[in-house]
């Protein structure tokens, strides 16, 4: 079996136009090849419908694995404040399948790490290009706890673990047969066997906290349209 080049991938990360915090993203794809698997995302910096952004896409083969991600380093402290009122916005187009959103301190959250990655699912409507962008704001406080991309921890032992926003490092973007809460991710939002994928994020904001200005307001238009699983 060929090694898994970790290190390669992240020195080969694509920058884009995405920013968090005073972060500009530039994302590596960390897949299932990492304990065996054959699936194999495709990332690249795209515009759709003019808007520039990150597409995260590929192929998930659930024949020894069944994950795909990609990740992207950004400055401690781009996350800060009260986790009850911190939220990040994303606008997106998908394809119908339940991504995850995923928040680390930057270092190993496998069996083996000594801190877990955090996170929540995100539910995309299968969109075309002259359909309106999905917009999904995320509450902090909705994100769990999780080992790399084994099932998160059962419920009763979350609450040993503590969310603290000034020590994240680095944000994900996940396709898992897994959703957060470690259930299975149904066929019909994940798939089955060998199936392509495809998730364009075209703005990512962060609110709340130390990261919103004094008198900011949240708006209401893009808010309105926030990302519910019973309209996908």
């Amino acid at each position: 079996m060929a090694r898994y080049d970790r290190a390669a991938n992240v020195a080969a990360a694509i920058p884009s136009p995405l920013t968090f915090g005073e972060t500009r993203l530039n994302w590596h794809r960390l897949d299932d090849g990492v304990m065996g698997g054959r699936s194999e995302t495709t990332h690249a910096a795209i515009e759709v419908a003019g808007r520039p952004g990150i597409h995260f896409a590929g192929t998930i083969n659930t024949n020894g694995g069944g994950f795909a991600s990609i990740r992207a380093p950004f400055e401690a402290g781009g996350l800060s404040g009260d986790i009850s009122s911190l939220r990040i916005k994303f606008r997106f187009r998908g394809d119908g399948r339940t991504y995850k959103v995923l928040l680390s301190d930057g270092g190993s959250s496998g069996p083996m790490g000594g801190s877990p990655s955090w996170q929540v699912d995100l539910p995309t409507k299968k969109l075309g290009p002259e359909d309106e962008a999905q917009v999904a704001t995320l509450p902090l406080e909705s994100f769990v706890p999780s080992y790399g991309g084994r099932a998160a921890l059962k419920k009763e032992e979350r609450s040993k673990f503590k969310f603290h926003a000034s020590e994240m490092k680095q944000l994900g973007l996940m396709l898992s047969l897994r959703l957060s809460d470690g259930s299975p991710n149904p066929k019909e939002t994940f798939g089955e066997g060998e199936f392509d994928f495809s998730l364009f994020v075209e703005s990512i904001e962060t609110s709340g906290g130390t990261n919103e200005k004094e008198g900011d307001e949240k708006p209401k238009s893009e808010l309105d349209t926030a990302c519910d699983s019973s309209n996908v």
